[in-house]
């Protein structure tokens, strides 16, 4: 059975939620802010930089599945927007945020996407959550020589010329979260997730990495996106793993709220059965209800106790915005940041030609909430990876984090298909795929 539920429904129901990687926020029916239009069929190519603003396009879903997720994306890169705006704009004009609908339905994304470039004639669009909504849209950008940041963590084995990434690679959160798992939790595996390009690819990394480091697949299973009838995995976890074991999860929206609910209802509680979640952030354990997910793990760059001056003022400026209620996450982050990264390099490049504002974004840094990060010649940027546990008030203690950012790999070492291989766009004989000698 498929539910789907909006915000207000999804908070209010408490208990039942979904990963954060793939949670959703809706904010469908929000009405334009001052620096939030519809664009005119007619507007030419030259609006984006001409006059007093330059459109933006941020497109998430705001409705269906994802919806729960994604509209606290919005809410984040909103926020940079109004921060920008406030401190005089970029190169001098406002940004004017041109917000679309992905409706958690991939061909509306690209659909959307389109519109945006075609009709609305936007500078760059901030958007996508599933990897699923990523691919579809990824031939527009590229067919169109156009702009994405994408602020979501994935399962890599990309590299585009058109499309920038704030979220994690799998060197970056996957990899680092099973070692640490294989270290302190055990070496037998159940792999579950929902069955999209994500979750399936994640998995063959981390089938290929356990095998590489002596740590055992026991099962793996995968559920449609939205679908909540876990019981049979719950079952296949306690034969496969009747001594205890970890569970690796990848699923996300819906189905994350019945998996924890069943999950503490038959027995397999985190003392001998962590869990370590890529899509479960501080959103989704408000949503699902602490009680179901104290003292499991999650994996990511970004925890809304990440102590640094910076974060604090992200989460002080987030909470007066929206409410002291809300909380951050990973991708709100990694979304907030892109705005900013753009805007530095559209400064550096003095224009918003794409070509060179791609260029001006290498080597871009910022001090972000989640520590420096530095925009590598991948797309990719570099990021310190962190574990969460989660506590009694909702929020992470972070038990692990690497002394200084990894540097993002998008193309993974342990599957032999694309070992050896790496990404630079900076040098047109490497591109998006060259082997390393």
């Amino acid at each position: 059975m498929r539910r789907e539920f909006n915000r207000r429904k999804f908070l209010i129901y408490g208990s039942l939620t979904f990963g954060s990687s793939f949670f959703l926020k809706a904010c469908a029916n929000n009405p334009p802010s001052a620096t939030e239009t519809v664009a005119s069929p007619t507007a030419s190519p030259a609006v984006a930089a001409v006059g007093n603003t330059i459109k933006v396009g941020i497109l998430h879903s705001l409705s269906g599945t994802m919806s729960i997720s994604e509209k606290s994306v919005v809410d984040a890169e909103k926020l940079a927007i109004k921060e920008i705006n406030a401190a005089g704009g970029v190169l001098g004009k406002q940004i004017e945020a041109i917000t679309e609908d992905g409706a958690s339905n991939w061909d509306t994304f690209r659909e959307k996407a389109t519109k945006l470039i075609d009709q609305d004639k936007v500078a760059v669009v901030f958007g996508c959550w599933t990897s699923a909504s990523r691919k579809n849209v990824k031939p527009v950008f590229e067919s169109k020589n156009h702009m994405l940041w994408y602020p979501v963590q994935y399962e890599g084995q990309e590299c585009s010329k058109n499309i920038f990434y704030t979220g994690a690679a799998p060197n970056q959160q996957i990899e680092p979260s099973v070692d640490w798992l294989l270290k302190n939790k055990g070496k037998e595996f159940f792999l579950v997730g929902s069955d999209y390009v994500f979750p399936r690819t994640a998995n063959t990394i981390i089938k290929a990495q356990l095998e590489a480091l002596g740590g055992k697949t026991v099962g793996e299973d995968y559920l449609p996106l939205g679908n909540t009838e876990v019981t049979p995995i719950i079952t296949k976890i306690k034969q496969n793993l009747p001594n205890g074991g970890v569970i690796y999860n990848t699923l996300n929206g819906d189905s994350n709220v019945a998996f924890f609910k069943q999950l503490k209802g038959a027995g397999l509680t985190p003392d001998k059965y962590p869990s370590m979640s890529v899509s479960i952030a501080e959103e989704e354990v408000k949503a699902i209800g602490v009680e179901y997910l104290k003292g499991h793990y999650a994996a990511w760059n970004y925890f809304q106790t990440v102590d640094t001056p910076a974060n604090k003022k992200f989460v002080a400026a987030f909470k007066k915005e929206y409410g002291e209620d809300r909380v951050t996450n990973d991708p709100m982050e990694a979304s907030y940041i892109a705005v900013y990264l753009w805007k530095q390099a559209v400064e550096k490049a003095g224009t918003t030609d794409l070509e060179k504002v791609r260029t001006a974004a290498y080597g871009q840094t910022l001090d972000a909430p989640e520590g420096k990060v530095t925009m590598d010649a991948n797309h990719h940027i570099s990021k310190i990876v962190r574990i969460g546990q989660v506590r009694q008030d909702g929020l992470f203690d972070i038990v692990y984090a690497t002394p200084a950012p990894v540097e993002p790999v998008p193309w993974n070492q342990f599957v032999k298909e694309t070992k050896g291989f790496a990404c630079d766009w900076t040098d047109p004989a490497k591109g998006g795929k060259y082997k390393k000698v």
